[in-house]
């Protein structure tokens, strides 16, 4: 089978495309010409130069694909419009791109993120039936990239995944909270929840969407538990073995500090996790979901809890010296 994978130069996409080889799939991997191809260089993918902003550069890379694993997309800028010309358009780009030629596809999986349906707003995790209401620009562009993706439902077999907050060996985003916590301290802007999910595991979630007949159907996916912020804290201190001194951080300020943090990077033209879209989402204490939906459709089973999940994240990063 051929699958090509947009974004596997990055934490997940990189997981992905080796899950994928090891299962004997021919894999393709979409790149941009800036891209840095490190976790792609020992693998036996092929690469296709293109940008999913340029519509005219899809066409060669998605024909004769079984399988197209959408995953290319921005997390950080300082910028709104990036996170739609990328989240939105680039995901309408290549949607028509495989519509256009490549109708016979079995599957696209796009992996949307929780960020696009929004904050808890109850008393019990919510479920995918239940109303989107992102509170920050780059949760409505992955909104507006699903929108893109269910338009073409009645002529191409589609999944969405929203994954929860992802982590494991790679990621440079929750890393944030690793290094700082190595240093002793962690900034405490109050009690609050979050799901959560090992690499390994999305990447079963998202093999498993593309084998089954689930068409046109969204999933939440995550360990199927909510932690606490204090949980979370405690865990990845006790991963690194140090002792963490929680410094509390008022929520009023929140604004302003995400203000800073993007007028320093649009000057040094460095995108940051710290920045006015990302403070959005912080404000609100709560981001759970409720994954029973993939357990009964797609047979999903989380096998990585937080304990063992952070334990090998910290493993790695002390490993390859990122701590």
């Amino acid at each position: 089978m051929k699958a090509l994978v947009t974004g596997a130069t990055g934490f997940i996409g990189s997981h992905l495309a080796e899950a994928l080889l090891r299962k004997g799939h021919e894999v393709s991997c979409l790149v941009r010409k800036t891209s840095k191809l490190a976790w792609l260089d020992s693998l036996d993918v092929r690469l296709f130069e293109g940008d999913c902003s340029d519509i005219n550069s899809l066409q060669k890379c998605v024909q004769g694909q079984d399988y197209v694993f959408h995953l290319a997309g921005v997390t950080k800028a300082y910028a709104a419009g990036l996170y739609y010309s990328v989240n939105a358009k680039g995901t309408e780009n290549l949607i028509a791109s495989v519509a256009e030629n490549n109708s016979g596809i079995r599957k696209f999986v796009y992996l949307s993120s929780l960020s696009a349906f929004g904050p808890g707003v109850k008393d019990r995790p919510p479920r995918e039936d239940e109303k989107p209401h992102p509170v920050s620009d780059y949760g409505k562009s992955k909104l507006q990239g699903e929108h893109a993706v269910l338009r073409y439902a009645d002529r191409l077999p589609v999944t969405i995944l929203r994954p929860s907050i992802v982590y494991g060996p790679r990621d440079r985003e929750f890393f944030w909270f690793f290094k700082t916590i190595s240093r002793g301290i962690m900034p405490y802007w109050g009690e609050g929840h979050t799901s959560l999910i090992y690499v390994d595991d999305l990447i079963r979630a998202v093999i498993l969407a593309a084998g089954e007949d689930a068409s046109g159907r969204t999933y939440f996916v995550s360990d199927g538990e909510m932690y606490s912020n204090n949980e979370i804290i405690n865990e990845i201190a006790a991963a690194l073995e140090v002792r963490v001194r929680r410094v509390r951080t008022p929520r009023f300020i929140l604004p302003a500090i995400g203000f800073l943090g993007g007028r320093i990077s649009k000057m040094f033209g460095k995108n940051s996790m710290i920045n006015a879209d990302k403070i959005k989402e912080i404000m609100h204490p709560d981001w759970v979901c409720d994954i029973e939906k993939a357990k009964g459709d797609l047979c999903f089973q989380p096998r990585v809890d937080v304990k063992k999940g952070i334990k090998w994240t910290a493993d790695w990063y002390r490993i390859h010296r990122w701590l």
